[in-house]
């Protein structure tokens, strides 16, 4: 449960580094640096004992490694809120794999920080959340809720319901937020089968939409359906999907 003050590990074998974030975390109200870890396995057994809620960790450590020790404590359910800082940006695929909250680069900005532990809250509190769920037995949503996308300044939650339309690039998925747009690996099948089918409609092999999107539908030339979207763009309905249209236009 998430108190005044959020507890935070260092996990760093480089004694700079470690000095570095433990500056920035004096600077910052509403947090208690409660240890510094050397190595891989030092972070395991310090997280462990003293239960930080928040755990700034490099990858690239003797012994375990960041992703090996993210990995380890992820199993458990008060796992703290990791924040990688590295000076590697390869790895933030399997950062996403590990559920990191954020992915920070070396040299660590204070305001880039900011933004990170930011993100450790919202985790936090939303963690919370769903315990609270769980012990007064109401269920937990079967759909995806969130995703998790990289870009210049590490990694960004991305609310489903904040997407407008899931377009396909190859292997990757591009959602689309306003002007703004991410690429995630994963299929358009998982995607389909993930999203809530209330909120979410396959109109084309290659694009979702968001049902509230649609601001309506015409036919092209060739008589096919296209869904006119409510940013001003089109996107054609595939022949497979023209059900779809009378679906919606019966409610």
């Amino acid at each position: 449960m998430m108190t005044d003050k959020l507890t935070v590990l260092v996990a760093d074998d480089e004694p700079l580094a470690a000095e570095r974030l433990q500056i920035l975390i004096e600077r910052m109200d509403g947090l208690e640096l409660v240890g510094i870890a050397e190595d891989g396995d030092e972070a395991v057994a310090k997280a462990n004992e003293l239960k930080p809620d928040i755990l700034l960790l490099d990858i690239a450590m003797p012994g375990l490694d960041g992703i090996e020790v993210a990995r380890a404590l992820g199993k458990q359910q008060d796992a703290p809120a990791v924040i990688f800082v590295t000076a590697f940006d390869q790895f933030a695929v399997a950062a996403f794999e590990v559920a990191a909250v954020d992915y920070v680069m070396k040299p660590v900005d204070q305001d880039r920080l900011v933004t990170a532990i930011d993100r450790a809250k919202a985790a936090i509190e939303t963690r919370d959340e769903d315990l609270g769920e769980l012990a007064t037995g109401k269920e937990k949503s079967p759909w995806l809720e969130e995703f998790w996308a990289s870009d210049l300044s590490g990694l960004v939650r991305i609310a489903a319901r904040d997407i407008e339309r899931v377009t396909a690039e190859r292997d990757y998925m591009r959602l689309h937020v306003g002007q703004r747009s991410w690429l995630i690996h994963h299929s358009m099948t998982a995607l389909e089968e993930g999203l809530d089918p209330s909120v979410f409609v396959r109109l084309h092999r290659s694009a979702m939409v968001r049902r509230d999107f649609i601001a309506g539908f015409s036919r092209n030339a060739s008589g096919r359906w296209v869904a006119r979207l409510a940013d001003g763009t089109e996107q054609p309905v595939g022949r497979l999907y023209s059900e779809k249209v009378r679906e919606i236009a019966a409610r």
